[in-house]
């Protein structure tokens, strides 16, 4: 009587890491929905506004509504300081070196706020177009932040990140008559990868097209309101 060969599959590190990653997005997606809390996961490349287009939102949205600010970068608290200035509960979360927020990153930041006392939490992922992308945190919207400067071709170039995200914001577009950025091949490069993707263009040093942004996300707030009901 032969041997029966046994086959053992194996699960790459990666795929493990992502899929306990995954498990835990759903418990704090959880946590969200039962507090009423919209939360909003914001990347960018460094430098694109991702603080400024925070700080303008915190300024307009907190009349009305509760905002908090969690922030995650590699070192410092600059940007937490710079939420908590504009009006908002801030906490920093520093990585360490990591170039992404991951959920249980995510899990140790909300046991410093009080979710019942928040509308609407705002997570500044670490400036990077490639490893944010690959890491769920159990927010319900993930927003783009690109800009002017960072040229044209980027669609083309980081197309995960372009693909996965349920907003993007063009930043700095006053700088537009000084750099050469391609807007409708740009358009054309975000259309194939997330057709009807909800875009904002403006300038978060003018002010120029943040009233747009502005209401949609006072839009989405209404909405978690009345779905929470």
């Amino acid at each position: 009587m032969g041997r029966e060969a046994v086959v053992t599959k194996r699960i790459p590190l990666k795929e493990k890491i992502l899929s306990a990653n995954d498990r835990l997005a759903l418990e704090n997606r959880k946590l969200f929905d039962e507090a009423g809390v919209l939360a909003m996961n914001l990347m960018a490349s460094p430098g694109a506004g991702k603080t400024s287009l925070i700080e303008h939102t915190i300024r307009a949205l907190s009349e009305n509504n509760r905002l908090a600010v969690i922030d995650g970068d590699i070192a410092t608290s600059i940007d937490a300081d710079r939420a908590e200035a504009a009006g908002a509960v801030a906490v920093q979360i520093n990585t360490g070196g990591d170039c992404h927020l991951d959920a249980n990153m995510l899990r140790g930041a909300l046991a410093e706020l009080s979710l019942a006392e928040i509308d609407l939490l705002l997570v500044e992922n670490v400036g990077n177009l490639i490893c944010p992308a690959s890491f769920q945190l159990g927010t319900h919207k993930t927003v783009l932040i690109a800009s002017v400067p960072e040229g044209s071709d980027k669609p083309y170039k980081y197309p995960v990140m372009y693909r996965g995200v349920d907003a993007l914001v063009v930043n700095k577009i006053d700088l537009l008559p000084y750099v050469d950025f391609d807007m409708p091949y740009f358009q054309r490069g975000v259309e194939i990868l997330n057709p009807g993707l909800a875009c904002f263009v403006l300038s978060c040093k003018t002010g120029e097209g943040l009233d747009a942004w502005l209401d949609w996300v006072r839009n989405e707030i209404e909405a978690r309101r009345q779905g929470s009901r």
